[in-house]
């Protein structure tokens, strides 16, 4: 066996291991957003991202594991959602809430990828799997956490559906008037019933 041989085999180095990892997430958010998860193997994501399909198992494990690790990436902007909550008085909160969540949807780089996440989580179980915990991990709790009223957790949770549902209906089934209307013109109509959901009676 020669040196050349023997570097190859084993663990890579630490640096190429990072490196390894980050081509295939790169490649699994690309297969996920043009494929959905249905579609999508661990086997297509190792071609596209030159690697053998035990190096993706290797990494990640199952192709669940694959694409939560892959959408976490692309939640982290929306994941910031509770920051927005907490950056002012509750009177104001629907309405930041509400402005943060359609900055993100309107900011194609981040679109994308949501785009990716939503389509799959409708389509397939394991996904919603995933995509409930992310919501439910990163924003809603502490989202409610913030919030210190009565029914916090339903009240965050149906604040949520308000979003979830206009974005829907918005970025992913484009559904004429909305899809095309003014984003200043949805958040004044959706804010003060964000705001309701959270702090009203």
């Amino acid at each position: 066996m020669t040196d050349a041989t023997a570097k190859r085999r084993g663990r890579p180095p630490r640096t190429e291991s990072a490196d390894t990892r980050d081509r295939i997430l790169a490649a699994a958010r690309e297969e996920f957003s043009e494929r959905g998860y249905e579609k999508t193997s661990v086997r297509g994501i190792a071609k596209a991202a030159g690697v053998d399909p035990a190096l993706v198992h290797h990494y990640f494990g199952t192709k669940e594991q694959v694409f939560e690790a892959s959408i976490e990436v692309a939640f982290a902007p929306a994941a910031n959602a509770p920051d927005a909550v907490a950056e002012g008085p509750l009177d104001g909160v629907g309405e930041r809430l509400t402005r943060f969540i359609f900055g993100v949807w309107e900011n194609p780089a981040t679109r994308k990828p949501l785009l990716a996440v939503v389509r799959s989580a409708v389509n397939n179980e394991a996904a919603a799997a995933v995509f409930r915990r992310l919501v439910l991990s990163q924003v809603l709790s502490r989202v409610a956490a913030q919030l210190d009223l009565p029914d916090a957790e339903l009240r965050a949770e149906l604040a949520a559906a308000q979003l979830v549902g206009t974005a829907m209906l918005r970025y992913v089934i484009k559904v004429e008037p909305l899809a095309s209307a003014d984003p200043e013109q949805i958040i004044a109509r959706i804010a003060p019933v964000v705001q309701g959901h959270l702090t009203g009676p």
